[in-house]
């Protein structure tokens, strides 16, 4: 298999369908911009909820300016940044500024286990120690995540970068009988991956590079399939009633999944 169709980056994240997704990690620079602006809102929201809270037990015994105090640092720490980033699915007010948002390592939006683990882990490696943890973790890391992120499975992206698919590969119809019939197996990621490149710009190679690439992903593609295709199919062809195929398949075999789990669920 040729390389050029075969690479991955690290900064892909390939979908059942084998589509990969650039997701662009979020520069140093752009996380600690970002950092900045959250680091002064926190200490603002900090200083605002420590007043309100101050302000409700003055008249009241030092225990119960402890426990405002406590509780100020609890709300502005953990509460008031995990309920941010949840209800904007990843995005602080540094992240909004920057163009940056938070999501899972699949590339999915963060839930609030997700929000709660980094804010959680952020007050350690950010607040306690001068944020000296969380900068050395992003330097190192490929993807730039701080041990926050480490901890609940995440990263941070740059979000306003345009993300692109290319249009499925549809079903050759003279092909469509034999697909029906055919054992046609998951092709391993790579494999998958570089057909469906190829089939999105082979129109765009010269007919001798086309041929040549074509049969050889063919031949890849003929190992996790049987029988072959009709005699005479050209490569091309051959591929994408595979692609179509297999797409066809998952997508049956997620709603059949689908339709048993709201049979289980509608009878409790």
């Amino acid at each position: 298999m040729t390389p050029e169709f075969a690479t991955l980056t690290t900064d892909d994240l390939v979908t059942g369908e084998a589509v990969a997704l650039d997701l662009p990690p979020a520069s140093l620079a752009a996380r600690i911009g970002s950092g900045l602006i959250d680091v002064l809102v926190t200490v603002l929201s900090l200083v605002a909820v420590f007043m309100l809270f101050l302000l409700a037990s003055v008249n009241t015994d030092a225990a119960l300016t402890h426990v405002a105090l406590v509780g100020s640092l609890i709300t502005g720490f953990l509460v008031i940044p995990t309920t941010l980033e949840t209800l904007t699915r990843g995005r602080s007010l540094g992240k909004l500024a920057m163009g940056l948002r938070t999501v899972r390592d699949d590339g999915g939006p963060i839930s609030f286990q997700h929000a709660f683990t980094r804010a959680l882990v952020g007050f350690v490696e950010i607040y306690a120690f001068g944020g000296a943890p969380a900068f050395f973790s992003a330097l190192v890391s490929s993807r730039g995540k701080r041990l926050g992120d480490f901890a609940a499975g995440t990263y941070v992206v740059r979000d306003r970068v345009p993300l692109r698919l290319t249009v499925p590969s549809q079903m050759p119809h003279h092909l469509a009988p034999w697909a029906r019939t055919a054992d046609i197996t998951t092709l391993p990621t790579g494999l998958a991956l570089a057909v469906r490149q190829f089939l999105g710009r082979y129109h765009t190679f010269d007919p001798q590079s086309r041929t040549a690439v074509a049969t050889q992903l063919a031949t890849e593609v003929r190992r996790y399939v049987a029988p072959g295709p009709p005699a005479g199919t050209p490569p091309e062809d051959f591929m994408a009633a595979v692609v179509a195929s297999r797409r066809e398949r998952d997508q049956a075999r997620l709603r059949r999944e689908a339709q048993l789990r709201h049979r289980l669920t509608s009878r409790r």
